[in-house]
């Protein structure tokens, strides 16, 4: 049975505590568009009336939400809850991911105890992990991001060719998407080099200091015009672009003279250069990728660059080298995007709703239904479900339509959801913003340290979670919790052993299909290796594989001990099932963190 929608999910009336209280008038709380853009959809949700010039919600005046053209407050029917839950995320971002309860509540301007039973919300579905008086952004969150590049389809489908570019000219190359008046990147195939590209997926670029910049302003209307000047001259040293240097000076008119030229070049040429705007030695070349599918047909569904250091090329050496074989795998690019079909709808989110009650009456009023609730609307969206209805959303979730609605209505207000037609709904760019651009660089290691630490607590022995050397001769310990006992494993991360003689090898060795081992077959087939006094006497291992998307095992989770504290039967009932429990959530966070990014193994 569907779990009912709490009051304050079907009223616009905040509720007596405060949590759902119009936001302050200080910017702190996300704000209206400033021309009425950001519509409200009539009470009966069966459609969202656009606005009468058809543009989308007017942007902030920076990424963060600040007020544009003066207005502040929300939409009556606007989840109060779900704004400042959003905002939470949004400070955490920016602090690469992590900040004290103390400091989001002066980061947001939220009492203390609204930050409190926010944060214990997140850290109920997995989005945060609470650690003493810290917050820290868990992988989970990523399904929100993974929601909108999923949507997208850009990324699965054009990463493989970036990616090959990237190896063929030995340099960066990234796929841009437009955000308002800056670029947002949704992938990036870096080069390992001791200087090397640091922005990330989901990282917001003012469009003035890039190459991707101008071409997407061969698109831009007379009003995105009008939004770019305002916002360069509320933050004229792009402040509020924290993936860049601030500029050293304020923008004038002659950088915006500049910039419009630059744009001019852009659309009689079919290409733009960055020589050095963002910092000195960075510079690259970007080509757009053209959308095939009828409506969109011409527009730039995104733009492909080229990124070097001045130490390899200059700006004109971009043009005359790297330009050609850019342009050659955009055209690939552009063929791709017009013999792929479009794809089945895959299966949407279930029993959200359930979730979300059972967990209002597990945790009483530390959790914020309203807030569960109105996150899981972004996962409603994916592969096959780019654009959908209020009814589809609510399918979806198993949310009622007047919940999905009013969640809708605050997502438009936030920039985070859009109305291509007047009766769907189709997530921006901005949800990348929610959490992606810290988490996109996380390694195994960094995915599996919290659930080690939990797992030793538990078991009170120490864990470790290792992978096999490239030789496949040796394993090398990458993540370790140990325990407070007398007598302990001595091994540390990077320590190296032989593979053959520890249950962590064994495991890894038994997913290379190499029988002439013996004991692998079986290894295989039971899920773990047991090792009694083999690598040294008195210590016994119990080790379990930990697997990729696709099910390859990457790493192996072991925990050892002295024999005399477990025997072999009371480590296969006792202790494995808490080593396989603790390998399923640390795939479960591998899975959702890997989906369109790289993580790195060690």
């Amino acid at each position: 049975m569907q779990a009912k929608p709490t009051n304050d999910d079907e009223r616009a009336t905040p509720p007596a505590d405060g949590e759902g209280a119009t936001p302050p008038a200080d910017g702190k709380g996300a704000t209206p568009p400033a021309d009425g853009k950001g519509a409200t959809p009539p009470a009966d949700g069966k459609e969202a009336t656009p606005p009468a010039d058809g543009e989308g919600a007017t942007p902030p005046a920076s990424p963060k939400e600040a007020p544009a053209g003066g207005r502040t407050g929300a939409p009556a029917e606007a989840v109060t809850p779900l704004i400042r839950g959003i905002a939470v995320l949004r400070e955490l971002t920016e602090a690469d991911g992590t900040l004290s309860l103390s400091a989001l509540e002066r980061a947001t301007g939220l009492a203390r105890s609204t930050v409190d039973r926010i944060t214990a919300t997140l850290a109920r579905m997995d989005y945060v992990r609470l650690d003493g008086r810290d917050v820290h952004l868990t992988p989970r969150l990523m399904e929100l991001g993974n929601s909108y590049l999923s949507a997208l389809r850009l990324p699965a489908l054009l990463s493989a060719r970036a990616d090959a570019l990237a190896d063929e000219l030995d340099e960066s190359v990234s796929l841009a998407v437009a955000d308002r008046d800056g670029i947002r990147f949704i992938h990036q195939a870096t080069r390992r080099r001791a200087m090397s590209l640091s922005f990330r997926i989901g990282d917001l670029l003012p469009a003035e200091r890039t190459a991707p910049g101008p071409l997407f302003a061969t698109e831009w209307t007379d009003t995105d015009w009008r939004h770019w000047r305002d916002r360069r001259a509320s933050d004229p040293r792009d402040l509020s672009f924290t993936a860049v240097p601030p500029r050293k000076y304020g923008a004038g008119e002659r950088d915006d003279e500049a910039f419009v030229a630059r744009t001019e070049e852009a659309a009689a040429n079919g290409w733009a250069l960055d020589d050095q705007l963002i910092e000195p030695g960075l510079v690259a070349v970007s080509v757009p990728v053209r959308s095939p599918h009828t409506g969109d047909r011409g527009k730039i569904a995104c733009v492909a660059s080229v990124v070097s250091h001045t130490s390899r090329h200059t700006a004109r050496d971009l043009r005359t080298t790297l330009l050609p074989r850019l342009r050659s795998a955009v055209t690939e690019m552009e063929r791709e995007l017009h013999r792929t079909p479009p794809p089945e709808p895959g299966p949407p989110p279930s029993n959200l709703a359930l979730w979300t009650g059972a967990s209002k009456q597990r945790l009483g009023r530390d959790f914020i239904e309203s807030l569960a609730r109105g996150l899981t609307v972004l996962t409603a969206f994916g592969e096959g479900r780019p654009e959908l209805t209020l009814t589809e959303v609510a399918q979806a979730t198993g949310l009622a339509r007047a919940t999905a609605r009013r969640a809708l209505i605050t997502y438009e207000h936030l920039d985070l959801v859009t109305t291509p037609s007047p009766r769907t709904f189709t997530l921006t760019p901005r949800v990348l913003s929610l959490g992606f651009p810290p988490l996109s660089r996380t390694s195994l290691p960094e995915i599996a340290q919290p659930h080690l630490s939990d797992l030793t607590s538990r078991i009170h022995e120490s864990t470790s979670l290792a992978v096999l050397s490239e030789s496949g001769e040796e394993i090398q310990c990458t993540a370790r919790v140990t325990t407070g006992r007398v007598m302990s494993v001595n091994i540390t991360v990077g320590t190296r052993l032989p593979a053959h003689a520890t249950a962590l090898g064994r495991v890894l060795l038994a997913d290379t299909r190499d029988d002439t081992q013996p004991g692998l077959a079986s290894i295989r087939s039971q899920g773990y290796a047991l090792v009694d006094e083999e690598l040294e006497e008195g210590l016994r291992s119990l080790a379990v594989p930990v697997r990729d998307r696709s099910g390859r095992v990457v790493a192996a989770l072991n925990t050892a001990m002295h024999a005399s504290r477990h025997s072999l039967r009371e480590c296969v009932t006792d202790l494995l099932p808490e080593l396989t429990a603790t390998a399923t959530r640390i795939e479960s966070d591998l899975h959702t963190a890997g989906r369109f990014t790289h993580v790195p193994l060690a």
